[in-house]
């Protein structure tokens, strides 16, 4: 047995199939050599996907991970055309379209973002995640050093997908602001960004001081999107024990809230 198992395992080498591929041929069972072999090779399938999906999760840089299920969709104001099922079916993506979320902080912008890129992830779409300031920083640090060029080569341009988290959340200095504006003027057109925003477009110079810079950035991202609102209040604070505790302590002492 372990004879034949060091065999299967030398011939998975040669062909390039998986080590665990000889441990499984052990135990699979058929009804026919046929059904054997195939049942055999869907399994090496199946276990190349799972790797792959897993592969392009952790490189996408997610900061944690979610399941449809999790998400409620009833207080997001979706344009016509757009729902959540086409959102995760990427139809802004293959519509050559960005999409920028607004609202508030904890309405459900990133929740939504990061499950619209683990579905991106399944699908083979390359996603990259970044809170926005996180990725201005990186880009000023590389360029300070020189390294910029090898930065984007290795970390950005084999994305499809870009999604921006918290942009406008703080602001960014003149390098860094010119540094993001180069980079997404670059990709106009080539890749889809998803970008999350608690500021209306009116607000956006306040971050990137420039006003024709910010007004020519405003123009490259809506020129193709899907802008989605999100007018409801904050979801973890909903759900946050200590304010469950508050309204029902005020409600005990008649207060109203």
């Amino acid at each position: 047995m372990d004879e034949t198992r060091a065999k299967l395992a030398d011939c998975c080498k040669k062909l390039r199939l998986s080590a665990s591929m000889a441990d499984r041929a052990m135990t699979r069972e058929g009804a026919t050599n046929q059904e054997y072999l195939l049942n055999l090779l869907q399994d090496e399938i199946a276990s190349r996907d799972a790797t792959r999906i897993n592969r392009n999760l952790n490189a996408a840089g997610f900061p944690c991970r979610y399941t449809p299920d999790q998400y409620r969709t009833a207080e997001i104001d979706f344009p016509d055309g757009v729902s959540f099922e086409g959102l995760l079916g990427l139809d802004f993506y293959h519509g050559g379209k960005n999409v920028i979320m607004y609202g508030g902080t904890g309405t459900g912008k990133t929740m939504l973002s990061i499950l619209i890129g683990m579905e991106a992830c399944r699908r083979d779409v390359p996603v990259r995640f970044y809170q926005t300031a996180a990725l201005v920083n990186l880009l000023a640090e590389h360029k300070q050093a020189g390294t910029l060029t090898q930065f984007r080569k290795k970390r950005l341009n084999q994305a499809r997908i870009i999604i921006l988290d918290e942009f406008g959340y703080v602001p960014y200095d003149r390098t860094g602001s010119e540094l993001l504006f180069d980079y997404l003027s670059e990709i106009h057109e080539q890749k889809s960004v998803v970008l999350n925003t608690n500021l209306e477009f009116s607000q956006w110079v306040n971050i990137l001081y420039d006003r024709r810079m910010t007004t020519a950035l405003i123009g490259r991202l809506t020129h193709h999107v899907e802008l989605i609102l999100f007018p409801g209040e904050n979801n973890r604070l909903k759900e946050y024990s200590i304010n469950q505790a508050f309204v029902r302590t005020n409600s005990r002492q008649g207060v109203k809230r």
